[in-house]
């Protein structure tokens, strides 16, 4: 027995399956348009890894003009403006990443460190403690917790109170991530502020022994320089200083280190090399003309030991040869 649908409710019918196969007719555009975008997105990340930003840029546009729910097309196209100095641009899509991943952490503490780069402390500290609300364990997340507070206690002020629970942040992420050199290069700029120069040595003193000393930045070796000679290890220091000097003869602050100990130890034309070094690579430092007076007496100084010691030595034998004649009359 066949049963008759009413007229209307054919129609309803009707509509209803034209409606789902125009559904699934969209889907399935929108699903090869993703996948067209993500092919893209993959090129320009090979570009990225291949240092050609300007091709990367391209290939992310190309995929975001495929489909604007790609947010790996999103990271990338950000990271790209970024290296290419289009913060503004490099943020709104990193932003737009983290919005498409439903709050990825690894994206939220990548825009959390554009936003601290660019020194907006606040908004790189809010997404500092998103990430970490997601992924309590992540070294990275804890690092860039303890840069925000570092930052808001600014670099000058060793009792500021944001200071310690930097540190502690530095602490957690060490803990799971031991073998982490930036972060120990920082926690040992704290150090380096509270003149804790044994935690400095012991802190860099690791990092050496697990990377090996070449390995290791031109401002480990400032630093382990700094903390040397505040313990009074001159020698060790100077050592340290030259290190850095041979790493990256660009940076000034090595170098004057080097030449105020070689004045101490009245080496002044080595003081004087090193000075002369310094000028080369920072001469607004000598516009002064301080370093260079100061050199200059140290010079006169010496000199006066050096004369001063040739006269005791005169004097000496002077009196050990009128006891040897003496003598010799008796």
């Amino acid at each position: 027995m066949s049963v008759k649908l009413p007229p209307r409710l054919l129609e309803l019918l009707s509509l209803t399956v034209f409606a789902c196969c125009g559904c699934q007719s969209m889907s399935h555009k929108q699903q090869q348009k993703l996948i067209d975008a993500r092919r893209h997105s993959g090129l320009g990340f090979q570009k990225i890894h291949n240092g050609s930003w300007e091709d990367a840029e391209k290939l992310f546009t190309q995929a975001l003009d495929k489909s604007e729910n790609d947010e790996r097309a999103h990271w990338g196209l950000a990271e790209a403006h970024w290296n290419r100095d289009k913060r503004a641009l490099a943020v709104e899509h990193m932003e737009q990443a983290v919005r498409l991943s439903a709050g990825d952490p690894k994206m939220v503490q990548r825009v959390g460190q554009m936003y601290l780069d660019m020194g907006r402390l606040e908004e790189a500290k809010t997404h500092s403690l998103w990430a970490l609300e997601s992924e309590r364990d992540s070294a990275e997340a804890w690092a860039l917790y303890g840069d925000c507070l570092r930052a808001a206690a600014g670099v000058t002020d060793p009792d500021h109170p944001a200071l310690q629970p930097a540190l502690a942040a530095y602490h957690r992420a060490l803990a799971l991530q031991p073998d982490y050199p930036k972060v120990q290069q920082t926690a040992a700029e704290i150090y380096l502020q509270q003149k804790r120069y044994d935690r400095v040595l012991a802190t860099l003193d690791r990092l050496h022994d697990t990377h090996g000393v070449d390995a290791a930045s031109p401002r480990v070796d400032f630093l382990r320089g700094i903390a040397l000679s505040q313990e009074g290890r001159t020698d060790d220091a100077k050592v340290s200083f030259r290190r850095a000097i041979a790493k990256d003869g660009s940076v000034p602050e090595p170098l004057l280190e080097l030449a105020a100990l070689e004045l101490e130890d009245g080496q002044v034309e080595r003081a004087r090399s090193a000075l002369e070094q310094a000028s080369e690579v920072a001469p607004e430092l000598f516009k002064d003309g301080v370093l260079i007076a100061e050199l200059q007496t140290a010079k006169q100084q010496t000199a006066k030991q050096q004369t001063a010691k040739q006269q005791t030595a005169k004097q000496r034998i002077a009196i050990e040869s009128a006891g040897k004649d003496e003598r010799l009359r008796h």
